[in-house]
Formats: C-alpha cells, structure tokens, sequence
C-alpha cells in the first residue's frame, strides 16, 4: 500500500534542474534576439516620424538649411539636409547612430 520512495528524490530534483536548464539555454538568446529587433524597429519608427515632422514643418517655412538633433530615450536622431547627386534637390535624412547592440539606421526622403 505505502511505497517506499528513498533515494529518488534528489535524483529526480537534478532531472528536472537540467531539463529547465537546457530549456532555458534555448530561450534566453532568442528573448535577448526579439528585445533587440524590438527596439532597433522602434528606432527606426521614431526615426522615420521625426522625417516627416521635417517634411512637413518645410513646408510650413524654409527650413532646408538647418541641421539638429533630437534626444530621445538615451538615442540621439540627427537630422540634416543634403543635395542629391541626381536631381540636385535637397533632401532631408535622419540618422541614429549605432549601439553597442543595435546598428546605424539612416532615412532620407526629397519633399515634393
């Protein structure tokens, strides 16, 4: 009726520990991996938004000639206008510099 169970129990403590251990092994860099797509896509996203609030404050006044830089969160975006070789218009460009996790993203776009 009663079973007599010495001995199993830190055999079967260790089975599991290594079980979740392994598991964990998997997961964690792949979490890590997704957190880091996560804020390199919200980067580019802000990026992106602050392109065509410039956009569209040029068209509100002149503004081709200026260059600034906004702070967000600890990322700087730095925005400035640049000639293309191909038309010779003026053309706005976000850039956030590179992370010690995330790379370099530029945006440029030619108001119409």
């Amino acid at each position: 009726m009663f079973w007599k169970n010495d001995g199993f129990f830190l055999l079967e403590l260790l089975l599991s520990l290594s079980a979740l251990f392994m598991l964990s092994m998997f997961f964690v860099p792949l979490l890590i991996d997704f957190a880091n797509q996560s804020q390199q896509h919200v980067r580019e996203k802000r990026a992106k938004q602050f392109l065509f609030e410039e956009l569209q404050a040029n068209l509100m006044e002149d503004r081709t000639n200026t260059h600034s830089s906004i702070t967000l969160n600890g990322t700087e975006y730095k925005i400035y206008w640049r000639l293309t070789s191909v038309s010779g218009q003026k053309e706005v460009c976000v850039k956030v510099d590179e992370n010690t996790l995330l790379p370099s993203f530029e945006a440029c776009a030619i108001p119409e």
